[in-house]
């Protein structure tokens, strides 16, 4: 008996030694780190974006999981609601050790009771089910979570002080809806920094602390005890206030949040950029001008560009504000957009600097029909109207789409789109065959960012670098793209008020009391419209429209963007402005005379050894005959209801024709000469101008159904 007496105390020590082992291994708190670590480890879940001089533009959320700004040090939170705190979650703070023994033997009595238990965790209690959420939990509330999270508090109180403590509490503690710490709750709630809320405002605060959710009446019972009598009305007035409270608009400026999506991409993040808060402001305010002034119905969308030109520093990022729009969210400044006629100045810089034109030089603004691979394409100028033999300071100046198209053909669509390549639109993916004739004109997409650094290549005479949005942007080596003097030829005609006065007239939103260039465009079916520009100084690039690509409605290159264009540049050059850029040593002038054309004679810039002094048409037996009509890749029908002898192609020729045949599917087919008649048989049919030796001088293709 003694044996087994003995054999069952041994036994009965071993239970009660595995059963604590497996009680202190149930109720391990978790390891404790250092509270400079727990610092350095606070993530907020915003992130900031600042321009050039430290300024708040805007803020924005990242992490979505909880609202919390950046870590909030104690001396950061008011004295008294220090005091309110402990007075009102735990008195005994200063002398217990993590845990409060008479709160809970209270609390014990009160239960044993069948009364409501008073809450016994005490401060650093909670904190530690703020670090640690999982001994917070509901499957976690029994004694054994109870006992591991009062361990939990010994093992902070053995490792911060007491200040630490608080700080920590105040800066995990929910005081409204999702929003975590005291820092984005002052926010929140009163719209301003914790340290400048005064007593009643710190009672609200800390009665939000037991339930951020409660009504005014909860709120206002919690903290008036908190204050003296005098000051109850006042709390339970803020109370009522208070409670609906759900944003942080009070962090936000709100100036640029289309750059901030761009850039911001991490919790806590702060990106310093180039942006100047006084330009956007002065952009933003012009583009909501301009959009209220035309109304929702007319174009509901816009955006902006500023750049610094020397540096390609941005200086302004507008990519929408709001107002009627109905895709806000979208960055109108990044958007692709089909260019219209803002690619014609790199277009005519590309062939002046190979010297196939220049300023002077006569194009012809008349009906033309080009074969392409998809079919026939018959550009046409904006108003339907034609002017006849122009030069190219008319035809750029007045933004006329078929001498453009003419000068592409010139030049080739290739070498034009991989020029456009250089200078940055890197949205054109397809080779030139893929955009067609239709490039001259801007069928292209692009961006608003795109065309402000390449007008900005311009304004440089050719030199291009990146833009720079972030302060932290390496400055790169640039690179000539253009030459000086074919950039500087093209800015003087985009500058000349009197060569656009037949489209734009003299006094339009383009004309600046000081020296500027500006292009205008507008796309297809009036979707997009452009208006970029610069000065010595800077470029600005605007685009109206809307972003969900309807028809604008009565807007027009100068009733559109170019007001915002004009209101920007007024404001930057309120200081003065500087004039024309320095003249390139290689951009002459020299006068000359125009045959043939309404043009009066004047002095014109040429690239050296370009000048002419008499510019005219070639002559009728200088140019080359050809066939004019039909068209190469026309269509006819043949209509059985009418006599077959009553329908029939009249054939046209330029040039000298006198001792040219034509030759109908092989077959001669008669003089050139004269206005031969061709029949309409149904089928596909080569028609070729041919010379007295037999030799096809040209020859189009059309078919009969």
């Amino acid at each position: 008996m003694g044996i087994l007496r003995r054999r069952l105390g041994w036994g009965a020590l071993a239970a009660l030694v595995l059963g604590l082992g497996v009680l202190d291994w149930r109720t391990a708190p978790p390891a404790v780190p250092a509270f400079a670590d727990l610092r350095a480890a606070w993530a907020p879940s915003e992130a900031w974006l600042y321009d050039r001089n430290g300024r708040l533009l805007d803020a924005s959320r990242v992490d979505f999981s909880v609202r919390r700004l950046g870590w909030a040090r104690l001396d950061a939170a008011p004295q008294p609601l220090r005091d309110m705190l402990v007075a009102g979650e735990d008195r005994r703070f200063a002398w217990h050790g993590g845990v409060d023994w008479l709160a809970l033997a209270g609390s014990a009595t009160e239960r044993l009771r069948g009364h409501r238990p008073r809450g016994a965790s005490t401060l650093t209690m909670q904190t530690a089910a703020f670090l640690w959420p999982e001994l917070g939990r509901p499957g976690h509330r029994g004694w054994l979570g109870k006992l591991r999270q009062m361990r939990a508090a010994w093992a902070i109180e053995a490792k911060w002080s007491k200040p630490q403590i608080v700080e920590a509490y105040l800066n995990y503690a929910a005081f409204h809806g999702e929003t975590q710490g005291l820092a984005a709750g002052a926010l929140t709630v009163f719209g301003k920094p914790a340290a400048m809320l005064d007593r009643r405002e710190d009672a609200v605060m800390v009665a939000l602390l037991r339930d951020p959710g409660a009504g005014p009446d909860a709120v206002a019972r919690r903290a008036c005890p908190l204050v003296a009598d005098r000051d109850c009305a006042g709390v339970r007035g803020l109370a009522e206030a208070v409670t609906g409270a759900t944003s942080l608009k009070a962090l936000d400026p709100g100036l640029a949040p289309h750059l901030a999506a761009h850039l911001l991409t991490a919790p806590g993040m702060k990106v310093t950029t180039t942006l100047d808060a006084g330009v956007q402001a002065l952009a933003a305010t012009a583009l909501r001008h301009q959009l209220e002034g035309l109304g929702p119905k007319r174009a509901r969308d816009g955006a902006v560009v500023v750049v610094d030109n020397p540096s390609g520093a941005v200086l302004a990022y507008v990519g929408g504000v709001g107002l009627g729009s109905t895709a806000a969210a979208v960055d109108g400044a990044a958007a692709e957009r089909q260019a219209g006629s803002t690619l014609k100045p790199q277009l005519y810089a590309q062939l002046i600097e190979r010297k196939w034109l220049t300023a002077a030089s006569i194009l012809e603004d008349s009906p033309v029909q080009l074969d392409t691979a998809s079919g026939l394409y018959v550009p046409r100028n904006y108003d339907n109207a034609f002017m006849g033999p122009v030069t190219v300071r008319r035809a750029l100046a007045n933004s006329l789409n078929v001498p453009a198209v003419r000068a592409l053909v010139l030049g080739g669509v290739q070498g034009f789109r991989d020029r456009l390549w250089d200078v940055g639109y890197t949205g054109l993916a397809g080779d030139g065959s893929y955009y067609g004739f239709s490039l001259a004109l801007g069928s292209a997409e692009v961006t608003l960012l795109q065309q402000a650094n390449a007008y900005r290549t311009l304004a440089n005479l050719g030199r291009w670098t990146p833009l720079r949005l972030r302060a932290d942007d390496p400055a790169v080596s640039p690179r000539q793209l253009i030459d000086p003097g074919a950039a500087w030829i093209v800015g003087d005609i985009l500058a000349d008020a009197s060569a656009r006065a037949v489209t734009f007239g003299t006094d339009s939103a383009l004309r600046l009391p000081f020296w500027a260039a500006a292009k205008t465009g507008t796309s297809k079916a009036m979707r997009d419209n452009w208006c970029i520009g610069y000065t010595s100084q800077y470029t600005v690039a605007v685009w109206v429209g809307n972003l969900e690509g309807d028809p604008m409605r009565a807007v027009s290159g100068t009733s559109g963007a170019a007001p915002v264009w004009r209101d920007i540049m007024l404001a930057l050059h309120q200081g003065g402005a500087g004039g024309p850029f320095t003249r390139p040593a290689n951009v002459i002038s020299a006068p000359v005379r125009f045959v043939g054309t309404h043009e009066p004679a004047r002095a014109e810039w040429f690239l050296a050894g370009t000048q002419q002094a008499v510019m005219a048409q070639a002559p009728p037996f200088a140019q080359r005959p050809r066939i004019t009509n039909p068209a190469s890749g026309s269509v006819y029908a043949y209509d059985p209801d009418i006599p077959p002898a009553r329908q029939a192609i009249g054939v046209a020729v330029a040039g000298d024709a006198a001792s040219l045949r034509l030759a109908l599917d092989g077959h001669d087919f008669g003089a050139a000469a004269g206005a031969p008649q061709l029949p309409l048989i149904p089928g596909s049919h080569l028609l070729s101008l041919m010379d007295a030796t037999g030799r096809a001088v040209d020859r189009v293709r059309f078919t009969i159904r």
